[in-house]
């Protein structure tokens, strides 16, 4: 009689791992001791002002095809790469995104990797980390308390209420949040006002914690914040108000980034989260430019596919940190390329050449965005169980015929050994020149930014915008705010803005219905579809799943 021995959970695995001390993490890392702020034994807050050194390592960027429900494993390849990289004795950091309470609670669960390739403490990094979103969190509030006190208290500065557009923000899915009325209950309770909440990694001072470069520019950022406008249509920011002094306060610990490691010991700084289908998806330039002192080799990852924190990474936080790639990873599975040919996800165990066969065009767009930006792709074709072998020999061909470079990748279940011929790869792309470059110049318009981005890195016809978005843009232009980059809210399921055209869609126009100024972040976030800033939870959330065992280890965090 055979057995079969039921597959360890992530948690079950992240749990039965061996951590090292975070100070020797540090030490091999190269971080001086007095820059290392404990906290606990294998958690870490690193006083960036005491890491020395150029900022010249080598950032590789992981990114994906569009997400589908089979899963990719986009940042369990990053961990693993990483791994492998070290295995090959390579001086290298991970620079990841923290996980936001709302995905964790919802669809998603636990984001710190997967299997043998993950980073860890991970069920303190899917909860509430070192602190950094409940500061982010409280400064944004804080400034919705401080407009709301200065319209009760006088309301100097004209402040047309109806024409407020910051929000409070929470870090939870809770679609009963999205519209609020504010100040009811007389005089006494404030001024009555719409108002909503926004989930925590859509703020505004997310973006803005991610792209400052220094404590001074956090501030100055803070600063140049949007908060709505007079009754004269006068534009009103957080200077203003006078106030971007004590959100910095409120902030000035949470920015310094956070230290962990990987199952196989390799340093990892984790640090910022913001959304990639609603925000530009990267984790903070602070973290990455410590990690480029402290390694030869960065690898860093950017939210869903290459459409959304991909084109953001290149086009927004390149651009603002002043560095340049040396590769791309795009993580691809036969599962999901499987369901863009049209596949169910109850029916991807069985062997089907022909739906991979449509599927494929989805990863041939992704393949196509990257080389526009001048720069060469290597995929890692991320190994399930399922996957037969003339799946496996179809993509592989493919790849050949296209002149992209491919490996087998299995780092889930092998850690960073899985991932040797991805290092390999990797490693020889780097080595050679690329023209990387931005798809756009600040100085195009708008609408010409937009056309490029959907275009060359969507795969459609063109945009139109709304009645609301032309009136959006006319104040826009109006008050000088339109050399700034685009951030597009965009579903991350398609390549278009409709969530149901998976594969490559074409000759399909995206329409934009919003365009809001982030003048902190630097940024137009323009609004398509039904995207929202604040998401609801699934019919059947993660959070159903979860527990506390009696020992008060966590259960249920994937």
């Amino acid at each position: 009689m055979t057995t079969t021995t039921k597959p360890l959970t992530d948690i079950e695995i992240a749990n039965e791992a061996t951590m090292k001390p975070i100070v020797e993490i540090a030490e091999k890392a190269g971080i001086p001791l007095d820059a290392v702020e404990q906290y606990g034994r294998f958690k870490a807050k690193i006083d960036t002002s005491k890491v020395v050194g150029d900022a010249n390592a080598k950032v590789i960027l992981v990114t994906a095809i569009s997400p589908t429900p089979a899963g990719e494993g986009k940042s369990t390849v990053t961990v693993g790469l990483a791994d492998a990289l070290y295995q090959l004795d390579k001086s290298v950091m991970v620079a990841l995104r923290e996980p936001s309470l709302g995905p964790v609670m919802g669809v998603k669960g636990g984001a710190t990797g997967g299997g043998y390739a993950q980073v860890l403490p991970m069920e303190q990094i899917n909860l509430h980390f070192n602190g950094d979103f409940h500061a982010i969190t409280t400064a944004n509030n804080a400034l919705s308390a401080l407009i709301d006190n200065h319209l009760h208290q006088g309301n100097v500065l004209n402040i047309d209420p109806r024409r407020i557009i910051w929000k409070r923000v929470l870090d939870l899915n809770d679609r009963a949040l999205r519209h609020v009325t504010v100040g009811l209950g007389g005089p006494l309770q404030g001024v009555p006002r719409e108002d909503g909440f926004d989930i925590t990694v859509a703020s505004e001072i997310m973006a803005i914690f991610c792209l400052a470069t220094s404590i001074q520019d956090l501030k100055e950022r803070l600063k140049r914040i949007l908060i709505g406008y007079t009754y004269d249509r006068q534009p009103v920011t957080v200077g203003d108000l006078q106030v971007e002094g004590a959100l910095t306060l409120i902030l000035k610990e949470a920015l310094n980034p956070n230290l962990v490691q990987t199952i196989e010991g390799t340093p990892a700084l984790i640090h910022g989260g913001p959304f990639a289908n609603i925000a530009h998806g990267c984790n903070s330039i602070i973290a990455t430019q410590t990690a480029r002192k402290l390694a030869d080799i960065v690898i860093t990852e950017a939210g869903f596919g290459s459409d959304l924190g991909a084109e953001k990474f290149l086009n927004i936080k390149a651009r603002e940190a002043g560095f340049k790639p040396s590769a791309v990873v795009i993580v691809a599975t036969i599962r999901a390329l499987k369901m863009h040919g049209g596949v169910a996800k109850t029916e991807l165990v069985a062997q089907n050449v022909e739906a991979l066969r449509v599927g494929i065009a989805n990863l041939a767009q992704h393949v196509a965005n990257v080389r526009n930006f001048g720069l060469e792709p290597v995929i890692a074709l991320n190994r399930f169980i399922t996957d037969t072998e003339a799946e496996i020999a179809f993509v592989l061909e493919w790849a050949q015929a296209n002149e992209v470079r491919i490996a087998r990748t299995n780092v889930w279940e092998e850690g960073g050994k899985g991932g040797i011929e991805l290092a390999k790869q990797v490693l020889e792309v780097i080595e050679q020149p690329n023209d990387f470059h931005q798809l756009y110049e600040l100085q195009e318009t708008v609408e010409q930014k937009l056309t490029k981005i959907v275009q060359q890195v969507y795969g459609g016809a063109g945009v139109i915008l709304t009645d609301a978005a032309k009136k959006q843009l006319t104040t826009i232009e109006k008050n000088g705010w339109d050399n700034l980059p685009i951030c597009m809210a965009k579903t991350q399921y398609s390549l278009s803005d409709q969530p149901s055209l998976l594969g490559r869609p074409t000759d399909f126009v995206v329409t934009i219905r919003e365009i809001i100024p982030k003048l902190g972040a630097g940024f137009l976030v323009c609004l398509t579809g039904d995207i929202m800033t604040m998401p609801g939870l699934p019919k059947q959330p993660a959070a159903l799943r979860m527990d506390v065992a009696e020992d008060g280890s966590a259960v249920g965090l994937f």
